[in-house]
């Protein structure tokens, strides 16, 4: 019997990449909670920035720490910060994570960014969707839904395009690559 381990096979997760992943989706989740404490006042609402983390962490990680990046943080950020909204933004929030993640790292393997392109419009649409009728459970009202409705546009939009220009442009992806397949 042989010995020799160089072409053995590797376990998809050793403890070090499991810790290493777990501590990105917590800084991820740090930075969701953070952009969710605020947002940016526009004409008649606010512009929310936690999508760009919940973006650029969707395409990176896989789908429980997105679903920790996107649900969890947007629901700790709106506990802390502004109640009313934390379940639907857990809900919302959290599908959205789950379904770049699953569309980024699962279809068109050969066109990583494509597939990651097409997660974040999917998970934009989940986001102003969800959150348009999560608004009606919450204010009561359609109406108000509805004129919240551009910043929710706005917001996933801002969110998916950042965050594909900081995962492609500006090189997060393959400083990840790196990190974790070291």
């Amino acid at each position: 019997m042989s010995t020799d381990t160089t072409n053995a096979i590797k376990p998809a997760t050793t403890p070090r990449t499991a810790t290493l992943r777990l501590t990105i989706a917590a800084v991820f989740m740090a930075m969701t909670i953070g952009l969710s404490s605020f947002g940016v006042p526009v004409p008649g609402g606010h512009l929310y920035l936690c999508d760009i983390a919940i973006c650029l962490a969707s395409i990176l990680l896989g789908p429980f720490e997105a679903f920790l990046v996107g649900g969890i943080g947007s629901f700790l950020g709106d506990m802390i910060f502004y109640p009313l909204p934390m379940f639907v933004s857990l809900a919302v929030h959290g599908l959205q994570a789950v379904v770049i993640s699953l569309i980024s790292h699962h279809t068109f393997k050969d066109h990583p960014k494509l597939a990651s392109g097409i997660g974040v419009a999917v998970g934009a649409v989940i986001m102003v969707v969800g959150y348009t009728l999560g608004k009606t459970f919450v204010y009561s009202t359609w109406e108000t839904a509805v004129v919240k409705l551009p910043y929710e546009i706005a917001q996933g939009a801002v969110g998916a395009i950042i965050g594909m220009i900081l995962c492609w442009n500006f090189g997060i992806r393959k400083i990840y690559r790196k990190m974790v397949e070291e």
